[in-house]
């Protein structure tokens, strides 16, 4: 009987391991399959009225090509080359069957592949914002875990003016300050320019240092009023008090009960964080001399390069998607809320 009872155990607990890694399995299936339910309509609402731009915006190539002088006729031999003569919804479906197969068209300005332009600038802008996110993230998550766990004190009230501080400083103005004290003061990083990771760690790692600390300003500002938010009303419920009548000691608190239920308005902040992040990256880059792809997107946008900006937009519909879907994968993962499905 007793030799039962201990083949039973681990065979009960191998049966939980197995229902619960279902169950988390099951969760994420769930959580994916509603976002790619979300995200088709969505990029074909943004990629067609994305398309739609050039109709409304009243440009062509031929008055890039050919200047403001050109004769009607001309107009109308170049806008045929282009294809721009077709009936509006045939050049949409065109356009979006080459989307889909990953090709965005070629520039008006130069003729060059507009997929691989982006290409090149997108692997400095994301070179930069992910850094930028992970420092956001690592000292927002340190500064609101501080004043959470030190509220009402004078620790939490610095905190609080700093974030206050750091949110409202632009990153251009950050970026000068950081350029002028530790490239042309210290000589601790390049003042400007980009060499990609294949060319060695260090060297990428050094030229990004500076952008991202300058772009990590409002995500830090925004992790740590989120989490603060989030761990202070987490502290407010009836588990926690439950938890400690039990006798569970303020660690085992914080980490299985206060943290994981605090932690859900942060994720969701982040959803947008990262692709704001590349985009608006574009006076930053002009202060370090980056070629990237918010550049990209302005210098495209000020010569009336309508392809161009019409790839840009639909690159970022797809940052936003998917980096979204992610932060949802997480939630659903790690905040007990998602698991109960609420």
């Amino acid at each position: 009987m007793t030799t039962s009872l201990g083949e039973a155990a681990p065979a009960r607990r191998r049966g939980g391991a197995a229902t619960r890694t279902r169950h988390t399995l099951g969760r994420v299936l769930v959580t994916l399959a509603r976002s790619v339910a979300i995200f088709v309509p969505v990029f074909l609402v943004a990629t067609f009225v994305t398309f739609a731009l050039r109709s409304l915006s009243g440009l062509s190539p031929a008055r890039i090509q050919l200047g403001e002088e050109a004769t009607p006729e001309a107009i109308a031999r170049v806008e045929a080359q282009w294809g721009l003569d077709r009936p509006f919804l045939v050049q949409y479906g065109d356009w979006l069957g080459n989307v889909l197969h990953g090709q965005l068209g070629t520039s008006w300005t130069n003729g060059a592949d507009i997929s691989t332009l982006i290409v090149l600038g997108l692997g400095v802008s994301l070179s930069v914002a992910t850094f930028a996110l992970v420092i956001g993230v690592v000292v927002g998550f340190l500064l609101g875990t501080i004043a959470a766990l030190r509220r009402t004190t004078w620790i939490d009230r610095a905190v609080t003016a700093f974030v206050t501080v750091v949110s409202v400083m632009p990153a251009f103005v950050v970026g000068i300050l950081l350029v002028t004290v530790f490239a042309v003061g210290l000589h601790l990083f390049p003042s400007a320019g980009y060499v990609p990771a294949d060319q060695g760690f260090g060297p990428w790692l050094a030229h990004i240092t500076l952008p991202a600390l300058a772009l990590s300003c409002d995500v830090i500002a925004d992790v740590a009023r989120q989490l603060r938010g989030g761990l202070v009303a987490a502290y407010r419920e009836n588990y926690v008090t439950g938890a400690v009548v039990r006798g569970l000691g303020p660690r085992r608190i914080f980490f299985g009960h206060v943290l994981r239920n605090g932690l859900g308005p942060t994720l969701a902040t982040l959803g947008l964080k990262f692709p704001a992040l590349v985009g608006a990256s574009v006076v930053t880059e002009w202060i370090f001399g980056l070629q990237g792809f918010g550049r990209f997107a302005n210098d495209s946008a000020q010569a009336g390069d309508v392809p161009a900006v019409q790839g840009v937009l639909v690159v970022s519909i797809v940052l936003v998607v998917a980096f979204n879907l992610v932060v949802n994968l997480v939630l659903a993962r790690v905040t007990p809320a998602a698991q109960r499905g609420m």
